[in-house]
Protein backbone atom coordinates (compact mmCIF):
# COMPACT_ATOMS: atom_id res chain seq x y z
CA UNK A 1 0.00 0.00 0.00
CA UNK A 2 2.68 2.33 1.17
CA UNK A 3 4.19 1.58 -2.39
CA UNK A 4 0.97 2.36 -4.41
CA UNK A 5 1.12 6.00 -2.16
CA UNK A 6 4.77 6.53 -3.04
CA UNK A 7 4.11 5.81 -6.94
CA UNK A 8 0.63 8.15 -7.03
CA UNK A 9 2.31 10.72 -4.85
CA UNK A 10 5.60 10.70 -7.16
CA UNK A 11 3.24 10.88 -10.38
CA UNK A 12 1.61 14.03 -9.13
CA UNK A 13 4.44 15.48 -8.26
CA UNK A 14 6.34 14.81 -11.76
CA UNK A 15 3.17 16.26 -13.43
CA UNK A 16 2.64 19.39 -11.68
CA UNK A 17 7.13 20.01 -11.99
CA UNK A 18 6.75 19.02 -15.40
CA UNK A 19 3.62 20.46 -17.01
CA UNK A 20 3.77 22.55 -19.90
CA UNK A 21 0.71 24.47 -19.18
CA UNK A 22 2.61 26.28 -16.73
CA UNK A 23 1.55 28.33 -13.77
CA UNK A 24 -2.18 28.41 -14.72
CA UNK A 25 -2.09 24.64 -14.80
CA UNK A 26 -0.05 24.85 -11.70
CA UNK A 27 -2.42 27.18 -9.54
CA UNK A 28 -5.24 25.17 -10.94
CA UNK A 29 -4.06 21.90 -9.12
CA UNK A 30 -2.63 23.57 -6.18
CA UNK A 31 -6.35 24.93 -5.86
CA UNK A 32 -7.88 21.58 -5.80
CA UNK A 33 -4.94 20.21 -3.38
CA UNK A 34 -5.90 22.71 -1.01
CA UNK A 35 -9.57 22.45 -0.95
CA UNK A 36 -9.32 18.51 -0.90
CA UNK A 37 -6.61 18.43 2.14
CA UNK A 38 -9.02 21.01 3.62
CA UNK A 39 -12.19 19.25 3.40
CA UNK A 40 -14.10 17.82 5.95
CA UNK A 41 -13.84 14.04 5.86
CA UNK A 42 -9.76 14.32 5.01
CA UNK A 43 -9.41 16.70 8.33
CA UNK A 44 -11.55 14.17 10.47
CA UNK A 45 -8.82 11.38 9.19
CA UNK A 46 -6.13 13.83 9.45
CA UNK A 47 -6.78 14.15 13.21
CA UNK A 48 -7.44 10.40 13.44
CA UNK A 49 -3.81 9.42 11.90
CA UNK A 50 -2.17 12.69 14.14
CA UNK A 51 -4.23 11.11 17.27
CA UNK A 52 -2.73 7.72 16.50
CA UNK A 53 0.84 8.87 15.85
CA UNK A 54 0.96 10.74 19.01
CA UNK A 55 -0.26 7.80 20.61
CA UNK A 56 2.50 5.38 19.32
CA UNK A 57 5.29 7.93 19.25
CA UNK A 58 6.51 7.08 22.97
CA UNK A 59 6.91 3.65 22.04
CA UNK A 60 9.11 4.48 19.84
CA UNK A 61 12.43 5.34 21.51
CA UNK A 62 11.41 1.97 24.35
CA UNK A 63 11.54 -0.43 20.90
CA UNK A 64 14.92 1.44 19.84
CA UNK A 65 16.75 0.90 22.77
CA UNK A 66 15.80 -2.22 23.26
CA UNK A 67 16.62 -2.96 19.76
CA UNK A 68 20.27 -1.66 20.49
CA UNK A 69 20.49 -2.94 23.84
CA UNK A 70 20.07 -6.80 22.16
CA UNK A 71 22.54 -6.08 19.55
CA UNK A 72 24.91 -4.49 21.84
CA UNK A 73 24.70 -7.72 24.34
CA UNK A 74 25.40 -10.39 21.31
CA UNK A 75 27.96 -8.35 20.14
CA UNK A 76 29.95 -8.36 23.53
CA UNK A 77 29.45 -12.52 23.40
CA UNK A 78 32.33 -14.55 22.98
CA UNK A 79 33.16 -17.57 21.27
CA UNK A 80 30.37 -16.92 19.18
CA UNK A 81 30.96 -16.68 14.88
CA UNK A 82 29.27 -13.24 13.80
CA UNK A 83 26.13 -15.11 11.68
CA UNK A 84 25.29 -16.46 15.06
CA UNK A 85 25.52 -13.58 17.20
CA UNK A 86 23.76 -11.82 14.47
CA UNK A 87 20.80 -14.27 14.36
CA UNK A 88 20.23 -14.39 18.06
CA UNK A 89 20.10 -10.22 17.75
CA UNK A 90 17.63 -10.22 15.19
CA UNK A 91 15.69 -13.13 16.41
CA UNK A 92 14.80 -11.60 20.08
CA UNK A 93 14.62 -7.83 18.33
CA UNK A 94 12.07 -9.65 15.48
CA UNK A 95 9.97 -11.45 18.17
CA UNK A 96 9.40 -8.56 20.35
CA UNK A 97 8.63 -6.11 17.39
CA UNK A 98 6.37 -8.70 15.98
CA UNK A 99 4.42 -8.89 19.23
CA UNK A 100 4.12 -4.84 18.94
CA UNK A 101 2.91 -5.41 15.68
CA UNK A 102 0.04 -7.38 16.41
CA UNK A 103 -0.79 -5.32 19.56
CA UNK A 104 -0.60 -2.66 17.17
CA UNK A 105 -2.59 -4.50 14.32
CA UNK A 106 -5.67 -5.22 17.25
CA UNK A 107 -6.30 -1.66 18.38
CA UNK A 108 -6.65 -0.26 14.75
CA UNK A 109 -8.81 -2.96 13.90
CA UNK A 110 -10.93 -2.17 17.36
CA UNK A 111 -10.39 1.58 16.10
CA UNK A 112 -11.62 0.30 12.50
CA UNK A 113 -14.45 -1.11 14.32
CA UNK A 114 -15.83 1.41 16.81
CA UNK A 115 -15.64 3.93 13.75
CA UNK A 116 -17.63 1.59 11.16
CA UNK A 117 -20.45 0.71 14.49
CA UNK A 118 -20.48 4.80 15.34
CA UNK A 119 -21.10 5.54 11.49
CA UNK A 120 -23.70 3.19 11.26
CA UNK A 121 -21.31 0.81 8.24
CA UNK A 122 -22.38 -2.68 8.36
CA UNK A 123 -19.08 -5.19 8.26
CA UNK A 124 -21.12 -8.52 8.28
CA UNK A 125 -21.04 -10.52 5.19
CA UNK A 126 -24.55 -9.47 3.94
CA UNK A 127 -23.46 -6.32 3.01
CA UNK A 128 -20.71 -7.53 1.16
CA UNK A 129 -21.49 -8.38 -2.99
CA UNK A 130 -21.50 -12.28 -3.50
CA UNK A 131 -18.67 -13.68 -5.02
CA UNK A 132 -19.19 -15.26 -8.33
CA UNK A 133 -17.69 -18.56 -9.72
CA UNK A 134 -16.58 -18.66 -12.97
CA UNK A 135 -18.51 -20.74 -15.58
CA UNK A 136 -17.84 -23.74 -15.94
CA UNK A 137 -15.89 -24.73 -19.65
CA UNK A 138 -18.01 -25.12 -22.48
CA UNK A 139 -17.31 -28.75 -24.11
CA UNK A 140 -18.19 -29.63 -27.81
CA UNK A 141 -19.07 -32.71 -29.39
CA UNK A 142 -16.75 -33.89 -31.94
CA UNK A 143 -17.92 -32.89 -35.72
CA UNK A 144 -18.89 -35.38 -37.96
CA UNK A 145 -16.54 -35.83 -40.65
CA UNK A 146 -17.64 -35.37 -44.36
CA UNK A 147 -18.82 -38.08 -46.51
CA UNK A 148 -19.38 -40.68 -43.89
Amino acid sequence: MKGKVMFVVGGLTGYVLGTRAGRERYEQIKTQWVKLWNAKPVRAQRGKVEDFAKARISEVPAALWSGVSAVAKVVSQQGSTPGQKLDTSTGSVHRKAESKTEDTVQDVSETVKDARTASGTSTSSASKPAVRKPAAPKTTAPKPKSGE
